[in-house]
């Protein structure tokens, strides 16, 4: 059986998106080299990748472009090489290569995903809410990213109660960001 991984970036005050939904103050310009072979070396990990639709067409506007390949080629080589679901009611069809649209019941969906191997959540807060509701998610990986952003959205918004996690680990780059890694307790 698979585990179910969520990795994303958040606020040094707990959001994910801020208040227009945007991610791109999670991405920190200080230069530091062991946070890129971080992040290089997570996007070439393989595992099936899953989206939310909003997500989806984040990712989808941005990875497969001449941009994304100039500027991060490591990064976009794996996330585009990778298999990839996007949930959603509304969207039909996924144009960016290896992905495909599950309508479906999620948390059955995603136990049929784990038992094929590794599943990772990228982004995707309505998703995570639900996912660590059914007690689907075997590990968060959250990068605290140093800065404020005052206001927007957590993952958790919707979450019923209190769920308790373990610490696994902890990382600091030289660029401020810290990687907290919890399960479960």
């Amino acid at each position: 059986m698979g585990k179910l991984n969520v990795f994303n970036s958040v606020s040094l005050d707990g959001y994910f998106v801020d208040r227009a939904g945007g991610m791109g103050w999670a991405h920190n310009e200080a230069a530091d080299p062991e946070w890129d072979a971080f992040v290089n070396g997570n996007a070439s990990g393989g595992g099936l990748l899953v989206f939310g639709r909003i997500t989806y067409q984040m990712m989808a506007g941005y990875w497969p472009t001449r941009e994304a390949a100039r500027d991060n080629p490591e990064v976009a080589r794996g996330i585009n090489a990778a298999p990839k679901v996007v949930f959603s009611r509304t969207l039909r069809e996924a144009a960016w290569n290896n992905t495909r649209v599950l309508p479906g019941d999620l948390p059955s969906e995603i136990r049929s995903l784990k038992r094929t191997g590794d599943v990772a959540v990228l982004g995707s807060g309505n998703l995570v809410s639900q996912l660590v509701a059914e007690g689907l998610v075997d590990e968060l990986q959250l990068v605290v990213v140093p800065v404020i952003l005052g206001s927007g959205r957590t993952m958790f918004e919707g979450l019923r109660g209190p769920l308790r996690v373990k610490r696994t680990s902890t990382r600091a780059f030289r660029n401020g960001n810290v990687l907290l890694c919890y399960r479960p307790a």
